[in-house]
This record gives C-alpha cells, sequence and structure tokens, in this order.
C-alpha cells in the first residue's frame, strides 16, 4: 500500500528537521518547505545526479543510501538522514560528482526554483540556512597547521 500525501509529508518534515541545514527552523518553516519537496523512490543504481551537469536543488536521503563517485570511484556513501547538492539551491554551477543509489532508496527532492519561491517569502529562513552553510564549511576547511 502507497504511503499516502500525509504521511509523506510527516516524513519530509521529521527529515528536514534532523538535517543540520534545517535544524534552526521553526517547525512552521519546516512544514512548508515539505509542503514544496517531491518524493522520489530510486532503484539501485539509479543516478541521481551526474558529474557534470547543472544541479536544479537538494537531495535529503530520507531511507536507503546512495554512493558519491567521482572518476569511477566511491568517495562517500550517504545514509538515511544526509543529504546532498545544498549548493544548488544557491548557485547553478555544474555537478562534482555523480550521486548513484546503492539500495533502493527514498529521497525528498527540493527544487532551487521552489526554494526561492519560499524564500522570497520568508527571508529570515536564508539567515539561518546560510549560517548553517558557513558553519559547515569552516568544519570542513583545513586547519592552518595543516
Amino acid at each position: 500500500m502507497a504511503p499516502s500525501a500525509k504521511d509523506e509529508l510527516k516524513e519530509i518534515v521529521a527529515g528536514l528537521s534532523a538535517a543540520p541545514l534545517f535544524s534552526g527552523l521553526s517547525e512552521r518553516q519546516v512544514k512548508r518547505i515539505a509542503r514544496t519537496a517531491k518524493m522520489r523512490d530510486l532503484a539501485p543504481e539509479t543516478v541521481v545526479v551526474r558529474q557534470g551537469e547543472k544541479g536544479i536543488g537538494f537531495y535529503l536521503i530520507l531511507s536507503g543510501s546512495v554512493q558519491v563517485r567521482k572518476g569511477g570511484r566511491t568517495i562517500a556513501r550517504l545514509r538515511g538522514g544526509d543529504f546532498f547538492g545544498e549548493l544548488a539551491l544557491f548557485d547553478d554551477r555544474s555537478r562534482s560528482a555523480d550521486v548513484v543509489a546503492a539500495e533502493p532508496t527514498r529521497v525528498a527532492v527540493l527544487s532551487r526554483w521552489e526554494f526561492w519561491g519560499f524564500a522570497s517569502e520568508n527571508p529570515d529562513v536564508l539567515r539561518t540556512i546560510l549560517q548553517e552553510m558557513s558553519r559547515r564549511l569552516l568544519d570542513s576547511a583545513p586547519s592552518p597547521s595543516q
């Protein structure tokens, strides 16, 4: 039996609320963003994003896992609760790696245009998200002693 739209919305809200990128938002704000997301079920070996293609949005893994591949080599494995493509919400640069479903995987997809429609009505959300992105970038940068 397929999940109802209400069940899917609950699943997306729970996933977004747990994602660090959106964790600083109010429950109401998360629900509003979640309503714009689309649910996708992926079969194993489905290419979710392809290196070199323009990014259209953000992907939140709700269940299953994906492999991040660069040059045919797996460089990371992301699981439920992880996300990728967040920079595509702000920039239309090409994707830096392939992302391929490693097993049956369910993702919520938030497109750039849906995100900016929401953000234009809720500009305070941008500050929260940008602060988290900045923190993540700083945390991933090598320390000066390296």
